[in-house]
């Protein structure tokens, strides 16, 4: 009996066959109902909110001195205060009831904006926002400005919205967000252009 004879019965054929070969892998098709620009501004909010999470995590490796001068940068980048060097003269020179720095609104120095920063990990609570204001009246001052790399208890924001004092509150989100939109502590890596076809073109006047 030899392998000549066995492969009469089919289910010898069928045993002597041999092993298919193992294919490349292939490669995993995501089905998605996305548009190609929908998709693309997905993958952009996850980028912008991994970034705001890192410039946090920086914040917070550095020192309060370090959080005062970005405060600084930040407040000029917003038009404010004229210069660097007469922002700089001012904030964190202060110190006075809980008022960490004294700002020009205007280049011109026509109004006064105080500002109180606080590089925290807990929640900022109604207490330190009557301290503040409190420090504003002091000053007969009616702007101020509190900036926190935290957030702002629901008690503190109700607060700030119901007194006549104009006080502005920054919590760290808003904080990297802004950081991010005015190119702050921020670098652009890559830029993509999404194009369209101008149909103007096309049309023979």
């Amino acid at each position: 009996m030899n392998v000549k004879y066995l492969k009469q019965y089919p289910e010898f054929q069928k045993f002597h066959q041999p092993s298919p070969k193992k294919s490349d892998p292939q490669p995993v098709v995501i089905i998605t109902d996305k548009t190609p620009e929908e998709a693309l501004e997905e993958a952009h909010l996850n980028l912008r909110n991994q970034l705001a999470d890192e410039l946090i995590q920086q914040i917070m490796a550095n020192d309060f001195e370090f959080f005062e001068k970005l405060v600084v940068r930040l407040i000029v980048k917003l038009g404010y205060g004229g210069s660097m060097r007469d922002v700089g003269q001012a904030v964190g020179k202060s110190g006075d009831e809980g008022i960490d720095g004294i700002i020009k609104e205007d280049k011109l120095g026509l109004d006064i904006i105080y500002i109180q920063a606080k590089r925290w990990e807990a929640s900022v609570g109604r207490p330190e926002i009557q301290k503040f204001v409190g420090a504003l009246h002091g000053q007969q001052a009616k702007k101020g400005i509190f900036i926190t790399t935290s957030s702002f208890t629901s008690g503190a924001r109700d607060y700030a919205s119901k007194i006549d004092t104009n006080v502005v509150l920054i919590d760290g989100e808003q904080l990297v967000d802004l950081m991010i939109d005015y190119n702050l502590g921020v670098s652009t890596v890559e830029t993509y252009e999404v194009k369209k076809v101008d149909t103007d073109f096309f049309i023979d006047d």
